[in-house]
């Protein structure tokens, strides 16, 4: 979970590309994330961004925030910041946060980070917050709050070695991804799979098709 570190700002060939709609040529559509596991979420649903503009917020909590509050200011702020700069486009913005309890855990930037994370999940439940905010070429926003139940096993000293040895920790929030090696952690989720990943698609097509973007 958690953005990861991309490419900057980047639009498909020369940037001219248009995509096809039954109603003709539609506005482009911009991702308003670094995170390379949004883009390929985004892909396996057949959309294709026609750029990516990372927001780069300061993605700081602020004291006494719950993670329900954080994870929804910090998808809006993000879809604000590249809307005021991507006039007449869709801008998608998504935010995830790992709760544990009223606890955001943060993104794990360090080896020491990852291990407390963790050594705090092992054997718990916890929760994976997703936020996703998109804008209209005309300004109407819409937005959606996914939240997903995980259970992670009692998880041994050797086991956390062995998976921070990995180095998939790395930039993600709750220091474990779902989607690689610690998928052997998860013995229960109850809600949306791809929300842990980092963007909950059945959501994001809603919002994409009540806007407008998708028939």
């Amino acid at each position: 979970m958690g953005a990861e570190t991309s490419a900057p700002s980047q639009s498909p060939g020369a940037g001219e590309r248009a995509h096809e709609h039954a109603r003709g040529a539609l506005p482009p559509l911009v991702l308003a994330s670094a995170s390379p596991r949004r883009l390929a979420l985004l892909r396996q649903i057949g959309i294709e961004p026609d750029a990516v503009d990372p927001a780069e917020i300061d993605e700081t909590p602020l004291k006494g925030e719950l993670p329900r509050a954080h994870v929804q200011r910090l998808a809006q702020a993000k879809a604000s910041a590249v809307a005021a700069r991507q006039s007449g486009a869709f801008v998608l913005a998504a935010d995830t946060v790992v709760a544990l309890g009223r606890r955001i855990l943060p993104k794990a930037e360090d080896e020491a980070t990852a291990r407390r994370c963790l050594e705090r999940l092992s054997g718990r439940r916890h929760r994976v917050l997703g936020a996703v905010v998109l804008v209209a070429p005309e300004g109407r926003t819409a937005a959606r709050l996914v939240t997903t139940a995980v259970r992670l096993k009692r998880l041994t000293g050797p086991e956390i070695e062995r998976y921070l040895e990995s180095g998939e920790w790395q930039g993600k929030a709750g220091g474990y991804a779902i989607q690689g090696r610690a998928a052997a952690f998860v013995p229960a989720i109850n809600g949306s799979y791809s929300n842990v990943v980092g963007l909950p698609l059945a959501e994001t097509a809603a919002l994409l098709s009540g806007l407008g973007y998708m028939p």
